[in-house]
């Protein structure tokens, strides 16, 4: 079975032409990295986990650029884990998809070596499509990921409809008992603080990220639980440090914290995007 695009068209565009002229401008637009990821990927793997925005390509691409063009410095990754908030409310807790994926761009694998693994690890992943069958946020990450590390590609895409810390801390070290034998990249796909203005949101983006820099997961989804911020990925993040850490990552970066007003210039209310690597 290929679970075919259900966003491509509205928050990218449908045709494989176009959307690759889409992306071309995510990277060398205003508010990108200024730079296309052009000849061979580099060959460090020291990235152990990536977050990357999840909107429409008009507002969130040129920040998710900056996350691409890091993963193609840094090196291909064997395996690669998308965790994906749930938006609709459909479906299991964490929700494994095993389908390949089509995209205007072609088809990503399903990744048959890791992802069953993770169901026979994980006491709360199952097999479940449904929850990704009108599900926007693990779909978005597929064309920049075609577009920067070409064909062959393959991964399991995770959608976190529990984000609780019990199941985003078990997920996260279920990956990462895995890596012990893979190579894996995880990323973590969220949009960070909805509808406020643009100064609101970067101070509680900046408070919850303050937790991610002193490598924290729980606390990071303690205080956007606390304060009931509207990082829609908070629980895929917090997997993600989880994963990070259990690597040995050490550090979290912030490469480019954006909202839609830049785009729109309406900073009254805006969705914040975030741009970052876990290492």
């Amino acid at each position: 079975m290929v679970r075919l695009p259900v966003v491509a068209g509205s928050f990218y565009e449908g045709h494989k032409a176009v959307l690759v002229q889409r992306l071309e401008n995510c990277f060398l637009g205003e508010l990108g990295p200024g730079k296309l990821p052009e000849g061979e990927p580099g060959t460090s793997r020291s990235m152990k986990a990536l977050i990357a925005p999840h909107a429409g390509y008009m507002y969130s691409g040129m920040p998710a650029a900056h996350s691409y063009l890091r993963l193609f410095e840094d090196g291909k990754p064997d395996h690669i884990v998308i965790f994906g908030p749930n938006h609709t409310g459909i479906g299991d807790r964490l929700a494994v998809c095993a389908e390949d994926w089509q995209t205007p761009l072609g088809v990503v694998k399903y990744d048959t070596e890791l992802g069953p693994a993770i169901v026979d690890e994980n006491p709360f992943a199952t097999v479940d499509c449904i929850a990704h069958s009108r599900e926007h946020s693990i779909e978005v990450q597929l064309p920049f990921l075609q577009y920067t590390l070409g064909e062959g590609l393959s991964f399991v895409p995770i959608c976190i409809s529990d984000q609780s810390y019990q199941a985003c801390e078990s997920i996260g070290k279920t990956v990462a008992k895995l890596a012990d034998e893979m190579d894996i990249l995880v990323i973590a796909s969220t949009d960070f603080t909805h509808f406020e203005s643009a100064d609101s949101a970067q101070k509680k983006d900046s408070q919850a990220m303050e937790y991610l820099e002193y490598m924290d997961p729980e606390g990071f989804l303690g205080f956007v639980k606390k304060h009931r911020l509207s990082i829609c990925g908070a629980g895929p993040v917090a997997a993600a440090m989880v994963f990070a850490k259990e690597r040995g990552a050490l550090s979290f970066r912030l490469i480019k914290y954006t909202n839609s007003g830049d785009i729109t210039g309406d900073k009254s209310s805006v969705v914040a995007y975030v741009a970052a690597e876990i290492m």
